[in-house]
């Protein structure tokens, strides 16, 4: 495998875009490969970025001077210099033949900032760690539990860093840099206490009263903990498909990670061999598939169209994904061996909604991909194609 390359699906989509805008803003988890990504893609730009202090000062000090360049730009971590954007604005109005490429990974500072002053102006690409098909040789060859153990980061597979070394640098990074920058947390040890316990709920209805008894701080501040690991790409929250002809749905989403290693890290899980008896291995495996559709649709340059259902009997479908009105339904399941207790949630939800749904599904880490009765079962590496 190429050590410094790793060809990103999202490349496409960015260049399919790129002509339409003259800004393009990416966003991600720090370490995704936003940086690696677009130097390759765009290998004439100027790059500078704004962690760099002399670079930043120049910025702040002399924004014109800074903008000045005839060609295109690249500038990183843009969220340290948000008084940058408003100039880019008027050069881009001027000048509709300078391209600026903007990069950070705080989702909340930099696209709230990106969204007032450019408004129009820019195309915003969201890159997530690697997919199935980003590393089809490891996807195709690791067992299950080691791919989940190693997670998803770039620097995992570009042989530059290793899942034991990577993850408890990362979180402490985060917390030392993201946490404090995007909120004043004064016990960072109780904040870490919330992600290892959000990390033993991947999979489940997120519940802020539940997390504020155990943490020992206010629901509201759950809340604001929740929005901070959200807005810097640690977790995201999948919502319930839910419409208004008097169903009793469950409304209330549930939460994932990211990346499984990183979740693996704050579960304390020390070695892929523990995760094959470890109580959360069906969870992680969920959450694994859980992200790899939503990849599939951001590389894509799909809009976000996956759910879950449950509805007041306790059926559910773990991943919904609309397609013109109608629904694919997915269940997965960790187990290698089909079982027929697979497809309940399937059949309740097709009963509902009949006709509208155009396939139903089992993800599971069984090796047989083939029918059952109107399901089909999918073995879990060769998902990719279904969710693009």
């Amino acid at each position: 495998m190429d050590t410094t390359f790793i060809n990103r699906k999202i490349e496409r989509h960015i260049k399919e875009v790129m002509p339409y805008f003259p800004v393009l803003t990416i966003t991600g988890p720090r370490q995704s490969g936003k940086t690696t990504l677009i130097k390759n893609i765009f290998p004439d730009y100027q790059y500078f970025s704004m962690e760099n202090p002399d670079t930043l000062n120049y910025a702040l000090g002399d924004p014109r001077g800074f903008l000045s360049s005839s060609g295109g730009m690249i500038i990183d971590e843009v969220q340290n210099a948000p008084i940058l954007l408003s100039y880019i604005q008027g050069i881009v109005d001027e000048d509709k033949s300078r391209k600026f490429i903007l990069s950070g990974s705080s989702q909340l500072l930099m696209l709230k900032h990106v969204t007032q002053s450019l408004a129009g102006r820019s195309a915003i690409i969201e890159l997530l760690p690697l997919s199935f098909d980003e590393i089809a040789v490891e996807t195709s060859t690791k067992p299950l539990s080691q791919l989940i153990f190693d997670g998803f980061y770039p620097a995992i597979y570009a042989q530059t860093n290793k899942p034991e070394y990577f993850y408890p640098n990362y979180i402490k990074t985060y917390l030392e840099r993201d946490v404090r920058n995007i909120l004043n947390v004064s016990d960072l040890h109780r904040f870490q206490t919330f992600m290892r316990l959000c990390a033993g709920r991947i999979g489940s209805l997120f519940n802020a009263s539940d997390l504020s008894g155990e943490v020992g701080v206010s629901v509201n501040t759950i809340k604001a903990w929740l929005d901070v690991l959200q807005t810097s790409y640690i977790v995201t929250l999948l919502h319930p498909f839910y419409d208004n002809i008097g169903k009793r749905l469950v409304k209330t989403p549930k939460l994932y990670f990211y990346d499984t290693g990183l979740a693996s890290y704050l579960l304390e899980i020390d070695n892929p061999s523990q995760l094959n008896y470890d109580k959360m291995r069906g969870h992680l495996f969920e959450n694994m598939i859980v992200i790899e559709a939503i990849k599939s649709r951001l590389n894509a340059g799909r809009r976000d169209n996956l759910y879950f259902y449950r509805d007041s009997n306790k059926n559910e479908v773990d991943l919904l994904m609309t397609d013109g009105g109608k629904f694919r339904a997915f269940e997965i399941k960790s187990a290698q061996t089909f079982d027929t207790d697979f497809v309940k949630g399937l059949t309740a939800f097709s009963k509902v909604y009949g006709k509208s749904v155009l396939s139903k599904s089992v993800i599971y880490a069984g090796e047989l991909e083939n029918d059952y009765a109107d399901c089909k079962l999918l073995n879990y590496k060769n998902i990719s194609r279904y969710f693009d």
